[in-house]
């Protein structure tokens, strides 16, 4: 599997078998230029979008006909799975931000989380839904979703291999969230690469529990 990460809370997977997956596309210039990363223009024959808000749902900026999945809940594109499972995006239920969708990606070697803007800690019904998690991609930056203590506590729950933080402060984004560092802080082992993009396979996860933070690629 082949991850890249274009900023914000959307990355491409490229699976096994070269089955292309756009996450959380985000809208370039959306809520009046505060999202500053530059257009996702890569083609996918998959997008998913975990829930309607413009940092998250420009689906229809992606070129081509790929197929697109708002709050996805079961598909099957080559040999890629995907599971989504609604969760809040706060701690109030959806009340104050609505729903949002984990969504799980299984291409039959490496399984990895997307947990789009999850607010709050996961009960032991969703924890048992996503099952084994290889990578995790997680929001650490606070204020719209979970902070980094939250996002300790839910890596700790998970339990993944790899993790790989997103929704977080940059100079690319003009949102009242935290940057990656207090987050980091909490974690054992952490590797910032040098490429937005990176590959893995099942062999090559590592024993040891690592974050790894990637540049943006937009």
């Amino acid at each position: 599997m082949r991850i890249t990460y274009f900023g914000h809370s959307c990355f491409l997977v490229e699976a096994q078998d070269q089955t292309r997956v756009i996450l959380d596309p985000y809208e370039h210039g959306s809520y009046d230029g505060a999202v500053r990363y530059g257009p996702v223009d890569e083609p996918a024959d998959v997008v998913l979008a975990s829930h309607e808000h413009a940092d998250h749902s420009a689906t229809g900026t992606i070129p081509g006909k790929p197929r697109v999945f708002m709050h996805p809940v079961g598909e099957r594109v080559g040999s890629v799975t995907i599971t989504g499972i609604q969760v809040a995006h706060d701690e109030a239920g959806g009340k104050q931000r609505g729903k949002s969708t984990i969504s799980v990606i299984d291409d039959g070697d490496v399984r990895l989380v997307h947990l789009g803007d999850l607010g709050h800690q996961l009960d032991e019904a969703t924890v048992k839904r996503i099952g084994h998690v290889d990578v995790l991609m997680i929001p650490v930056g606070g204020h719209f979703t979970i902070d980094y203590k939250g996002a300790a506590a839910v890596v700790d729950t998970l339990a993944p291999r790899i993790v790989i933080p997103m929704h977080y402060k940059t100079p690319k984004i003009d949102f009242p969230i935290a940057p990656p560092d207090a987050f980091l802080d909490t974690q054992n082992t952490v590797q910032r690469g040098t490429s937005p993009t990176w590959e893995v396979t099942k062999a090559t996860l590592p024993e040891e529990r690592t974050v790894l933070v990637l540049p943006y690629a937009r």
